[in-house]
């Protein structure tokens, strides 16, 4: 098995064009507690707003631009028309298995139970309608925290993430595993192949060139928390013919 690039994860987003309370269209506001998330655009515009330790930003996206942030980063995608994306991920799986936590107010973070019943998305009719609610959640809880932010300073950031790492804690142990066995593996097996050209030995490795590919998940494109998903399977990967 290759994994892809890096051990990262790509999927194609439609970001959602649904209206906030704040009259802005997007998704739903989150971080990441382990993992770097990028940004290429394939098309449209928008712009993603962020708390982090520089505070408040906002920043265009832009199909002459890539951009990316790593985890703590609170990340919300404004869609400005048409905005559709490719999402790259650090530990292909971790956000996939709860590396994401939503900007919801205290009240909901601090209790796991209350949290995953406005997080969980359930099975059969009504998706939508939940996604958005909870999407509406995140937003509110966001501008909230942004409001902290921008009064008190980055420092106001830390009441959110103490409240993020509480929600991962009981997964972290199973994270450990699919980053070793990704993107840990991937490095390690760089280092291998450097230090066998650097000492001048048969390029083995170089033996075993071969070209992978995966196809899109079928179906319709899932709910995520930013817009509608597209996903490959990386996992499942076979050699290209």
């Amino acid at each position: 098995m290759a994994w892809f690039p890096g051990g990262t994860s790509v999927s194609r987003v439609s970001v959602y064009d649904w209206p906030t309370v704040d009259g802005c269209a997007g998704g739903s506001p989150h971080l990441h507690t382990a993992s770097a998330e990028g940004y290429v655009v394939l098309a449209g515009s928008g712009r993603v707003e962020t708390l982090g330790a520089d505070g408040f930003a906002s920043h265009p996206l832009t199909r002459e631009r890539i951009l990316w942030f790593t985890p703590g980063t609170v990340h919300r995608l404004v869609n400005g028309g048409g905005l559709e994306i490719l999402v790259v991920m650090s530990n292909a799986g971790l956000p996939e298995a709860g590396d994401a936590v939503l900007t919801y107010k205290p009240e909901l973070l601090a209790d796991p139970g209350a949290y995953a019943a406005v997080t969980a998305i359930p099975d059969g009719p009504g998706v939508e309608e939940f996604v958005r609610r909870r999407r509406d959640h995140a937003v509110e809880g966001y501008l909230w925290w942004r409001s902290r932010v921008e009064t008190e300073g980055p420092a106001a950031l830390a009441e959110l993430h103490a409240h993020a790492a509480k929600l991962v804690r009981g997964k972290a142990s199973g994270w450990q595993n699919l980053w070793r066995d990704r993107p840990l593996a991937e490095a390690h097996r760089t280092g291998e192949h450097l230090d066998a050209l650097a000492a001048g030995a048969d390029p083995e490795h170089l033996s075993h060139a071969s070209v992978f590919a995966a196809d899109a998940h079928p179906g319709p494109r899932r709910y995520g928390m930013c817009g509608h998903l597209q996903t490959f399977d990386v996992e499942g990967a076979q050699p290209a013919r």
